[in-house]
């Protein structure tokens, strides 16, 4: 059995021992022993396999009022700080300066691509092209308050600290000091929001992201992609190439949030550039004072004119010109007038500058000056740029389709939502081919259409590199994308944004590649996108309306198809994978996850959203930001140059045998059986979601409605919270049984031998099923249902999650889950005797919830308590929705 590293154990140790001694001061010594206690009988609980968890049942049930709040939140707490232990070794340096994070280096894997036949040449230019596009959501699965992560942040500093080995005596007992204050004012700390989170209030925390690690990590990254293209090709990166850059719908995605106005958007991209200007300005200071050197270029000298300290010159202009910028974005911010005079606004009168300074450093023989600093503050630039971050527009498809409808009926044109396809094609084409406007001037829409129509005026006065994508959520046709681009020429649109169709549900991801096969065909629309094309794939709602098997196998084919239609026409696609944190979302290892896609679908360039926990999991630290770049561009680069094998045709018929079952199976349950809906709402915490204010939108798209009217993320979080997982393997128990009762075993483990796509689903769903845990799931039924027949549903579920169990140790021949994967099985272990009594605490909560709504008002304490059960085993699952 694999245990946990030394230093890490040391660690999670020293941190679990301060978190202690907070408690034992407040609220006192009996609570701790109490909490100690509960957490040795989890322990005692959980090294008796057959063991039903009474004894700490028992305990948990002899808690007053007054001990329930301490008791969750110090489990809550430590859950908390043993993911920061963990995310911290994750980047720490042993004293041989190795990492531990098993991240290859670029330069090898440069070297395996060079070894395998790829040229130099070929090298080079992949990686000087390569597009790798991060989104960062407002998805809301991040629980943890900002002023704890901040306060974790800087624990993680500490941690660093004193993995000096040669610090005085008296230095190490002041950062120890320093980490005893941060846990105690961590435990201090609410750590629930009271309120939730705004539009500007995400997109704010966002920023921070770039601010505090991205805008450090970037030239740390790109610095280490330089030297090693550099060795293997004798060619380092260009100056102006950007492989990697930030996106985010903070701000931007208002399908179904109502919360996200054409204002909102607007100050959002105001306040990106007011950080932008602020934080290029501290580069700028940073820059003249290094810069102090007198050789300069002729180009220069032009510029700068005799001065004595020509670099301090141009930049002090650059400085000046940030300050007018900055000043200029607050006022506007405020709604204020502002003077435009002076301000930069368009990206190249940051860089112009900037690379000006380069190019007389390294004519004057001052490279080694040059690729210091002043390179990095030009990558910042050629990656953030004045915006900081590219916007997304994100909103639903019939909401386009009824602003072109109003405008044609008042037009007197006819009725345009009852016309075909065919029919609208004709219309928008023919409209984007005239010059005359179609917005009559007088016309008073309607005040949905008045906010569809005021968006676009909004993204029409931006900059092309304060745009990302416009994405249409639900498209299916090529009207929902020539709509869009009618939309906002119509509202004063200069250049051709990315329009980008999101295709979600099953029948979508069908339909996919013909509906962009028919927009290809039109001549127009080839010219308006230039030969490029981005498509997103919807990986939530999908597995939310198919089961996960049918939805990835779905999605596989859909890329396929998408890929050749691509190529058919010429048109270079990019494929936008709106993944979540978890396997039900479409999680898991990047890395991997990227090599399994289907051959010739990575070319080059790669979207992808990252959300909630998960941004703080990957980018929250500037080391982990470094790996997290690193590990993405490295898949994408071999992805290119080296993809997988095409899969035989038997395996994809297999695929298609498998996947008729799973999808039969899943829908059978979630959409057939009556008693489904009752008993999800029942055994699962899903109602009380909305309690924590996790994030500015809705949890649901209606506010009436069944499992179709839910969001994809409260879905998932729910069932991950009383541990059934069911939306990650419902469908595949039946389907794995079915192969092991005919015999094809032996095929699916020739399918995992040879195809990533397929290791990679069994992999995923072997780490689901170590996750889930019928022992609490059956507390939380015993619990909270009391109908017979829910019971017996539950009954079902729980054989079926047992069996699923048995069928993939028996396909992947092994005694028992993550027999490949040690680390991550005793890092789950260490984890349950912290999340156990959080588990029976919340079902108990549940019950008393329920009970007191039902009279009319539920006590503060109860409520309290149950939030942060639902942060605590968050905290413990890592990966919630």
């Amino acid at each position: 059995m694999t245990e946990l590293h030394p230093d890490l154990r040391e660690n999670v140790r020293m941190l679990g021992e301060l978190l202690g001694q907070s408690i034992q001061r407040y609220p006192g010594r009996e609570c701790f022993e109490r909490i100690e206690e509960i957490r040795a009988a989890a322990k005692s609980d959980r090294r008796q396999e057959s063991g039903s968890g009474q004894r700490l049942v028992n305990l948990l049930g002899k808690l007053s009022d007054d001990e329930l709040l301490p008791v969750t939140r110090a489990f809550n707490q430590f859950l908390n700080l043993a993911n920061l232990a963990e995310q911290y070794h994750g980047i720490r340096r042993k004293r041989d300066h190795q990492s531990d994070l098993m991240v290859e280096p670029l330069a090898g894997v440069f070297d395996r691509l060079k070894d395998g036949g790829v040229s130099a040449e070929a090298l080079h230019q992949c990686v000087a092209d390569m597009r790798v596009e991060f989104v960062l959501t407002a998805h809301p699965t991040e629980v943890a308050r900002r002023t704890l992560i901040m306060k974790y942040d800087e624990m993680s500093d500490c941690l660093a600290s004193l993995d000096h080995a040669d610090l005085l005596p008296s230095e190490r007992e002041a950062i120890t000091e320093r980490l005893s204050r941060l846990v105690a004012e961590a435990w201090h700390t609410d750590e629930i929001r009271h309120e939730r989170p705004t539009a500007v209030d995400e997109a704010k925390w966002g920023f921070a992201v770039i601010e505090n690690s991205l805008w450090q990590a970037l030239p740390r990254f790109l610095g280490d992609l330089d030297r090693s293209l550099q060795e293997a090709t004798g060619e380092g990166l260009p100056l102006q190439a950007s492989p990697v850059r930030i996106a985010s719908w903070m701000g931007g995605d208002r399908d179904g949030n109502p919360n996200v106005t054409h204002q909102v958007t607007q100050k959002v991209f105001l306040l990106g550039r007011w950080m932008a200007a602020d934080l290029f300005l501290r580069d700028i200071k940073s820059l003249r004072a290094e810069l102090s050197m007198w050789q300069a270029s002729d180009e220069l000298r032009d510029l700068s004119g005799d001065s004595r300290e020509p670099y301090r010159y141009v930049l002090a202009e650059l400085r000046d010109r940030l300050i007018k910028t900055r000043d200029w974005a607050e006022a506007r911010v405020n709604g204020e007038p502002a003077d435009t005079s002076g301000i930069l606004f368009e990206n190249e009168d940051l860089t112009a500058p900037l690379e000006l300074c380069y190019r007389s450093l390294v004519e004057c023989g001052l490279e080694k000056i040059a690729n210091g600093a002043l390179l990095d503050t030009i990558r910042r630039a050629h990656t953030f740029g004045l915006p900081l971050s590219r916007l997304d527009i994100r909103q639903e498809a019939t909401r386009h389709a009824e602003a072109v409808a109003e405008m044609v009926e008042y037009l007197g044109l006819g009725d345009y939502l009852s016309w075909s396809e065919k029919e609208r094609q004709v219309f928008l084409i023919q409209e984007l081919q005239g010059r005359r406007p179609l917005v009559p001037r007088n016309w008073e829409p309607s005040e949905p259409v008045r906010e569809v129509l005021d968006t676009c005026e909004v993204v029409a006065q931006q900059t092309p590199e304060a745009l990302g994508s416009y994405v249409i959520s639900m498209a299916s046709k090529p009207s929902d994308v020539l709509s869009v681009i009618l939309l906002l020429r119509e509202s004063g649109m200069k250049f051709p944004m990315r329009i980008v169709p999101l295709f979600e549900t099953l029948d979508d991801l069908r339909g996919a590649p013909d509906s962009m096969s028919a927009l290809y065909e039109v001549d127009w629309y080839r010219d308006y996108c230039q030969g490029r094309q981005e498509v997103m794939i919807g990986y939530s709602d999908s597995s939310k309306d198919a089961g996960q098997l049918m939805a990835a196998w779905a999605q596989y084919q859909a890329q396929e198809k998408l890929t050749q239609v691509a190529n058919r026409f010429g048109v270079h696609l990019t494929l936008f994978h709106g993944r979540g944190g978890t396997v039900g979302r479409g999680g898991g290892p990047a890395n991997r996850a990227i090599l399994s896609q289907p051959p010739g679908s990575v070319n080059g360039s790669f979207r992808i959203t990252e959300q909630g926990e998960m941004i703080r999991f990957k980018f929250g630290l500037p080391q982990l930001a470094v790996q997290s770049l690193t590990l993405y561009s490295t898949a994408v680069i071999e992805a290119t140059l080296a993809p997988p094998p095409e899969p035989e045709k038997a395996w994809r018929d297999t695929m298609d045998w498998l996947t008729e079952r799973s999808l039969k199976a899943y829908r059978e349950v979630v959409r057939e059986n009556p008693d489904f809906v009752p008993y999800f709402r029942q055994v699962t915490p899903e109602q009380a979601l909305g309690k924590l204010a996790l994030g500015s939108r809705p949890a649901r798209r209606k506010a009436s409605g069944g499992v179709e009217s839910l969001r994809a993320i409260p879905w998932i979080f729910a069932w991950t919270q009383m541990r059934l997982m069911l939306p990650s393997w419902l469908g595949s128990d039946v389907a794995l049984e079915d192969a092991a009762r005919e015999g094809r075993l032996p095929e699916l483990r020739e399918m995992m031998q040879g195809w990533p796509f397929f290791r990679t689903y069994v992999d995923m769903l072997e780490m689901v099923l170590a996750k889930a845990d019928l022992r609490i799931a059956g507390y939380y039924e015993k619990t909270l249902l009391d109908d017979d027949k829910l019971r017996a549903l539950g009954t079902s579920l729980g054989e079926r999650l047992e069996g699923c169990v048995q069928r993939l140790l028996e396909l992947k021949e092994q005694h028992e889950l993550l027999e490949g994967e040690p680390a991550f099985a005793h890092s789950m272990r260490v984890r349950n005797p912290y999340t156990d009594p959080l588990h029976y605490l919340q079902a108990e909560l549940l019950k008393r919830d329920r009970e007191s709504e039902g009279k009319g008002e539920v006590p503060e304490l109860v409520e309290r308590a149950l939030k942060v059960t639902m942060a605590g085993i968050s905290a413990g699952m890592r990966n919630t929705g």
